[in-house]
């Protein structure tokens, strides 16, 4: 996972080092991922986490409260990398197009990268409290508005054809969508393509819908 802070306050702590918190937080969600799609949510325990994040069960009351503290953190994790993803890109693209190019491009690499958390996620979400299963939609809401405003952004500039907000916010969607589509169907996009090849398709697809071109 990329080093990339989470911004969750809502789960307290009594160690003051920020960066500290990040690094054991981090462990403890990548150790946690691989123990919740091996064994299950529901039957792994907190002592097993833990073990596998090379803490006490006593130090891991002080980064978290309970599992589903663990999962939402997951959550997090995805959405703190894809925005951190986005950002540099946006810094790194030379503008026009090219930006929506170089922010799908990162989206879909952090997709890849984080394919287990994103793929325990949609399976676990409905385990998590209310209050965390709102945050949730919260963050992909925010995500999804990134992509709106720079399809709108575009659409300003005269660099895509004019379109309504409802079509603006349609395509968001569908990147955002097929971001994850590389996760659930990876057995068998993966046997097909490469990540990059992916990428590119994809990239060629949604500019070329925008713009109303068809490939040949």
């Amino acid at each position: 996972m990329a080093k990339t802070i989470s911004r969750t306050k809502e789960i307290p702590t009594c160690i003051k080092d920020p960066e500290l918190v990040h690094q054991r937080r981090r462990q403890i969600v990548d150790a946690s991922v691989q123990l919740f799609i091996e064994k299950g949510f529901h039957r792994t325990t907190t002592r097993e986490i833990a073990r596998a994040s090379g803490i006490s069960n006593g130090l891991l009351y002080e980064y978290v409260r309970s599992k589903e503290d663990v999962l939402y953190l997951v959550c997090d994790a995805i959405h703190a990398e894809v925005e951190q993803g986005v950002a540099d890109a946006l810094r790194k693209a030379s503008g026009g197009r090219d930006v929506l190019a170089a922010m799908i491009r990162e989206y879909f690499l952090v997709c890849d990268r984080m394919s287990d958390h994103i793929l325990l996620i949609y399976q676990e979400t409905k385990t998590l409290p209310l209050h965390w299963q709102k945050k949730v939609l919260e963050n992909e809401v925010r995500l999804t508005n990134i992509f709106v405003k720079a399809v709108t952004d575009l659409v300003s500039s005269n660099e895509l054809p004019r379109m309504d907000k409802d079509s603006v916010e349609l395509i968001a969607h569908n990147i955002v969508v097929l971001g994850h589509m590389w996760t659930f169907r990876r057995w068998y996009l993966s046997s097909r393509y490469t990540i990059e090849d992916y990428i590119q398709h994809q990239i060629d697809f949604i500019l070329g819908r925008s713009t109303g071109k068809r490939n040949a």
